[in-house]
């Protein structure tokens, strides 16, 4: 058995004999036990903690609340951390949210918010983290209470470790509501715009936090136009992401240290890293480029690409497909990509000895992409010249690394892949080249 395959086993029995104990102990010993639980979660990969959270542990831990061997505080903070780290992990389709997050757990928000006295508000704050973190599905009533009770945790300025674990865990929750939500930009734009600008100053938010609030912003201008100009503009998005993305490859140039040294905190810098590549994948698919500005960002991804792509194989596939939708975009300047290496960047993938469907359909949906547009003539004397000038240096390089016999090679194989999946490309080969 290997080490890594030791340390799987060590983590889920810990965590079962953890769990296990929560039946006979007091109510602080369990909050006591809750906090080691959460700690264990921390170190899972996502195939353990998949394999922990099951319905047989759903339906126990429902038991033990209804039989009130489990207070239902200590049931909320310990889905809360699970919550967190399911988010944290990417975890989809979960077993524990049919159990716990039914009509029981609305029900239970509704209550509180509606309480004329003695509201809970910390109670309120668990229940609104546990059901956006947790729930696959959730409602428009249950946003209007959750949004503004978790944006008044996180606009807290207090810099200590607690109050910055809080704000990161509320704004977490939050990134979670899915774009195709509709929400009105009263309930959170001011507030959002204070965090971001207030963190920009003074720097009080987590890595996560921070993330996790450029998260829900950029998720709601896919359906609300209006907001680019504050996104661009006003927050300056190129600028943080291009900021955030170089911090960030510069922890993956460090990636010397121990497994077992930095597991935890490897699993909180992927999440992070994956949030800014979404963000960025998903304004250049949505949106017209307002400003030569937004090349910054793209530099630092494909910077991020070259620093991932021995050690993170699932970051540097992120980042192709970044840099194959900017391509796509039709304010994107072929001799921007040039510049900041992105065509270097492809043409050094292509390359790699095993690649899996979806980043060869990456890489010669790019080259299509480039090819048509440097086909492209313009009647600005300036603007031709240019076009030409890039188109010859395009040409060079790809002659230079042997393009062709790439091409070549990867149409053979198009035959074998799924059609629905490769629907967009030619087969005719020609068309991958660019035709001086």
């Amino acid at each position: 058995m290997s080490t890594k395959e030791k340390t799987e086993t060590c983590n889920t029995k810990k965590f079962t004999e953890l769990f296990s104990q929560l039946s006979y102990s007091s109510d602080d010993e369990q909050r006591e036990k809750i906090e080691e639980m959460n700690e264990v979660m921390g170190k899972m990969n996502k195939e353990e903690f998949m394999s922990v959270f099951t319905k047989d542990l759903s339906n126990r831990m429902k038991e033990m609340t209804d039989e009130k061997i489990l207070s239902m505080e200590n049931a909320i903070l310990l889905l809360k951390h699970v919550g967190y780290w399911k988010v944290l992990k990417c975890i989809y389709d979960f077993e524990v949210s049919d159990i716990f997050l039914s009509d029981r757990f609305q029900e239970m928000i509704i209550d509180e918010e509606e309480k004329k006295e003695g509201k809970n508000e910390k109670l309120l704050v668990d229940l609104c983290e546990c059901y956006l973190s947790l729930s696959d599905m959730t409602f428009f009533k249950i946003h209007s209470i959750c949004i503004p009770c978790l944006l008044k945790v996180a606009m807290r300025k207090e810099e200590n470790e607690e109050a910055q674990k809080e704000v990161e865990m509320a704004l977490l929750a939050l990134s979670v509501i899915d774009a195709y939500f509709p929400i009105y930009q009263e309930l959170y734009l001011n507030e959002l715009k204070e965090i971001v600008k207030y963190h920009q100053e003074h720097h009080n938010l987590t890595r996560i936090a921070y993330q996790s609030a450029w998260k829900f912003l950029i998720k709601r201008i896919i359906f609300a136009k209006s907001l680019v100009d504050v996104v661009v503009n006003e927050l300056h998005f190129a600028r943080e992401s291009r900021r955030e993305l170089e911090e960030l490859t510069r922890y993956i140039d460090r990636k010397k240290e121990k497994e077992e040294d930095k597991k935890g905190k490897e699993v909180k810098e992927v999440h992070i890293i994956g949030g800014w590549l979404y963000m960025l994948k998903s304004f250049f698919l949505f949106f017209r480029l307002r400003k030569e500005g937004l090349l910054m960002p793209l530099s630092s991804v494909v910077h991020m690409y070259r620093a991932a792509r021995e050690n993170y194989g699932e970051i540097s596939e992120q980042c192709i497909s970044v840099i194959k939708t900017a391509a796509g975009n039709r304010d994107m300047k072929i001799y921007g990509l040039l510049k900041i290496g992105a065509i270097d960047a492809f043409l050094e993938e292509i390359q790699q000895p095993t690649l899996n469907d979806e980043v060869i359909f990456d890489c010669l949906n790019f080259f299509l992409n480039v090819s048509n547009r440097l086909k492209e003539k313009t009647d600005n004397e300036m603007e031709e010249a240019k076009r030409k000038a890039t188109k010859r240096k395009v040409l060079e390089k790809m002659e230079e690394e042997g393009y062709e016999d790439f091409i070549i090679g990867f149409h053979k194989k198009l035959f074998y892949f799924n059609n629905d999946l490769y629907y967009q490309l030619s087969l005719n080969v020609s068309d991958y080249f660019v035709n001086v």
